[in-house]
């Protein structure tokens, strides 16, 4: 459940926020917001894919919306497809659900959900820019990318590193970003 009073797992320097991380099972969705969106956090060879998104312009997992008549594992293979012209080797594994309290500039914010899903490559394919994305990359975490990085993203690509570790990793890496965009 999405509680606005509790404390965020992170806040990127827009105000939007990752509220709560939900392992729950896949196809039983939180219901107090809506879950209009699937993410993905492809891995290969210790680095996860990152896209450059030309309209927030900003370094994010692959991912958007769910279209009608889709589940959100249709969503995800299908934008990280769309997007990032990847493929996992083996079927996306589901990670969980991540709430957000989103800050867009009208008109209030709203709260929602995304789907979280989790792959490999041993043979990433390349890519040509498209209208939403103008570029790849993998990365390790520890590499600085050219411009902004998401925050939110990072923290939940960190989840899906270590899922033994995946917290205290995560809200390491996503300090790091938010301390980055700050200088």
């Amino acid at each position: 459940m999405i509680d606005r009073a509790a404390k965020p797992l992170v806040v990127d320097d827009r105000g939007n926020v990752l509220a709560v991380f939900d392992r729950g099972a896949e196809g039983v969705a939180p219901t107090d917001a809506p879950m209009p969106a699937s993410l993905v956090a492809l891995w290969h060879g210790g680095k996860v894919l990152m896209v450059f998104d030309r309209f927030r312009q900003s370094w994010e997992l692959p991912g958007g919306v769910i279209e009608p008549g889709e589940t959100p594992r249709q969503a995800a293979v299908r934008e990280l497809l769309e997007e990032a012209d990847q493929r996992s080797d083996s079927p996306l594994r589901f990670t969980g659900y991540a709430g957000f309290v989103l800050k867009p500039a009208e008109p209030a914010e709203r709260a929602e959900y995304a789907a979280l899903f989790t792959g490999r490559t041993t043979s990433p394919r390349s890519f040509r820019a498209n209208d939403e994305i103008s570029a790849i990359c993998w990365w390790d975490f520890h590499e600085p990318l050219p411009g902004r990085v998401q925050p939110l993203d990072a923290y939940l690509a960190a989840l899906t590193r270590n899922q033994a570790e995946g917290h205290e990793e995560a809200l390491h890496i996503a300090s790091e970003q938010v301390e980055n965009e700050r200088q």
